[in-house]
């Protein structure tokens, strides 16, 4: 799929500045994480001439992820991470430098949950692990 087409798909009219920010979320090979402040500065100190408002990149985010192109983490409620790796997986957050770092499942031992709720299932388990230095 294209970035035009993941716009189109995600409901939004592909603009120069919403094909910046897809072609900057998802023309990579690793999976990048990433705060929406954070991807604002990054998509403005490439260029002067054609700055992204912060509304347009929290949109055109937050239509990523309704479209199921992007997970968000709430690390706590100063940090909302969005994850270009949609699939189920873990993290570990280092609180010193506020990355976020993919822990693949083959990293992690079973995972065995001994509550239910009634009337549910599990669906997914992701663990999110704190680190900071020692």
């Amino acid at each position: 799929m294209d970035f035009a087409d993941k716009l189109r798909a995600s409901g939004l009219r592909p603009t120069k500045q919403r094909l910046r920010i897809c072609k900057t979320l998802f023309d990579r090979d690793k999976t990048f994480h990433f705060l929406v402040k954070d991807l604002v500065e990054t998509l403005n100190e490439k260029t002067e001439d054609q700055k992204i408002s912060v509304a347009t990149v929290y949109n055109t985010v937050h239509a990523f992820k309704k479209s199921g192109y992007l997970k968000q983490l709430n690390i706590d409620p100063n940090h909302n991470y969005f994850d270009t790796n949609i699939s189920h997986h873990h993290h570990f957050f280092d609180e010193s430098t506020k990355e976020l770092i993919d822990l693949n499942n083959d990293q992690v031992e079973k995972i065995e949950i001994k509550k239910t709720l009634p009337g549910k299932t599990i669906s997914s388990v992701e663990i999110l692990v704190k680190v900071e230095n020692k």
